[in-house]
């Protein structure tokens, strides 16, 4: 983004890759799938780079309101420096607090989460899903609260998935009634309160009865989630958990 002020040009989008997508290693492959997609439909876009801290979100899901106002206002500073509209996220929870939270800060853009860009660029014309790498096969998707019940994305991801020719399979509690991964509200970084079951398990063994050889998300959080989930199962080897931009991207072989 700097590199592109600099030179007196404003991006179509900014591209907000957040911390799991610049850090975590599995959803590092994400932020790579998504971007390849960009260039190959020619979005201009651009990243804040190192200018880029966390939204707040966890902060302030764990009770830290001090720190989630202080990150809240670094960023809103720079994006308002920078004068950006619009930005799209890969993330839910990245999405949810930019988009709704932000606002009452200062921070007014038009926030995108990336399964409603595809679907536009789909019905655009822009990525056409050919080839048939996954027509005919099974996929279950799994709703992200922050992309679901709070911000009310059902038919975007599943529209997308869609464009695949898959085989849609839905698991029993899915839309409104969808089941948590278990890691939203910040669980994501401490440890379970003791239970009977941890609710990854539970979530993926309703994906896996589905007989879904693919797991869809569009989380990172969600992600990581199921990728254990499946693990703990031993089903790594025959079911495989990707964010719906590696879908589209692998049906596009820009993978």
């Amino acid at each position: 983004m700097a590199d592109m002020a600099a030179k007196g040009e404003a991006p179509e989008v900014l591209f907000w890759v957040g911390c799991a997508g610049s850090f975590d290693d599995r959803y590092k492959r994400v932020t790579k799938a998504f971007v390849k997609i960009l260039n190959a439909v020619n979005v201009k876009f651009a990243v804040l780079g190192t200018e880029e801290t966390c939204t707040g979100d966890p902060a302030r899901r764990a009770g830290n309101e001090f720190l989630f106002q202080m990150q809240a206002m670094s960023n809103i500073q720079v994006l308002n420096g920078y004068g950006v509209k619009r930005i799209v996220t890969a993330c839910p929870h990245c999405f949810n607090t930019i988009k709704n939270e932000y606002p009452e800060l200062g921070g007014n853009y038009e926030v995108i989460h990336h399964s409603t860009f595809l679907q536009q660029l789909i019905n655009e014309g822009k990525i056409k899903v050919e080839g048939g790498a996954f027509k005919g096969k099974k996929i279950t998707y799994h709703d992200s609260c922050y992309l679901g019940r709070a911000n009310e994305i059902y038919e975007a991801p599943r529209s997308v998935l869609e464009a695949l020719d898959a085989d849609l399979v839905e698991m029993k509690r899915c839309r409104t009634t969808g089941l948590c991964c278990g890691a939203g509200g910040a669980q994501m970084f401490k440890e379970p309160e003791k239970g009977k079951k941890d609710i990854n398990e539970e979530r993926t063994e309703e994906a896996l009865a589905t007989g879904a050889t693919t797991i869809a998300v569009a989380c990172p959080f969600c992600m990581t989630m199921m990728s254990d989930g499946v693990k703990s199962k031993e089903r790594e080897a025959d079911v495989k958990v990707k964010d719906l931009a590696e879908l589209i991207a692998e049906a596009n072989g820009l993978n």
